[in-house]
């Protein structure tokens, strides 16, 4: 039985793979990991991670931090389940360089509209944090969803007028597209973005 990851753990995991990384990779953190990083969770039941490019000594080195450090450590991201949102790197807060893998928070509004789809009682709470402490604007929430509403059609669990009404409602219900501090500036990390090299479900962990 795997224990929750809180914040200690999580860093401790950064802190390994930045030992095991052979290459320069750039690796994301998605769901319940940002959410404990940045103080509004305790703790996840998984670390869900996408790393860009791949490298084999992580990868190897993946199952014995799972045992060691007693964490479940799963690659996902919300491109799994919903289309790829356009311009998610740039998007995509810092947190800390390791040896040669920088840490990243997966993109907030790619995070937000997957956890927006699928609208289980935990996605919703995470949305409203991200909400309130300024991480998501509501206006470019909205135009993030247009921008990958032609693609929704190649992700068929998906409906897209049902996927609309639960944006807007979202958008309504805290009050518009009013403008919010952008998300690069609030997401814990060292408040600056390092420059990318070259150009179970995850969501409510």
């Amino acid at each position: 039985m795997r224990r929750l990851a809180d914040a200690d753990r999580i860093r401790t995991f950064m802190k390994a793979v930045g030992r095991a990384a052979k290459k320069k990779v750039r690796l994301y953190f998605t769901g319940g990991a940002t959410a404990v990083l940045n103080d509004w969770r305790a703790s996840t039941i998984d670390v869900d991670i996408l790393m860009i490019p791949e490298d084999e000594h992580v990868f190897r080195e993946l199952p014995n931090l799972k045992e060691s450090l007693e964490l479940n450590i799963e690659l996902a991201s919300p491109a799994d389940f919903i289309p790829e949102v356009p311009g998610w790197q740039d998007r995509s807060p810092f947190i800390e360089r390791n040896g040669t893998v920088s840490f990243y928070h997966y993109d907030p509004y790619a995070q937000a509209l997957s956890k927006i789809e699928r609208g289980h009682a935990q996605d919703e709470a995470d949305v409203r944090e991200m909400i309130v402490r300024g991480i998501v604007d509501l206006g470019e929430l909205l135009r993030c969803f247009e921008r990958i509403e032609p693609r929704l059609h190649r992700f068929p669990a998906i409906d897209p007028a049902s996927f609309r009404r639960a944006v807007e409602r979202v958008c309504s219900s805290a009050g518009g597209g009013g403008s919010v501090t952008r998300s690069r500036r609030t997401l814990r990390g060292r408040g600056r973005r390092q420059p990318r090299p070259g150009s179970r479900d995850p969501r409510d962990r």
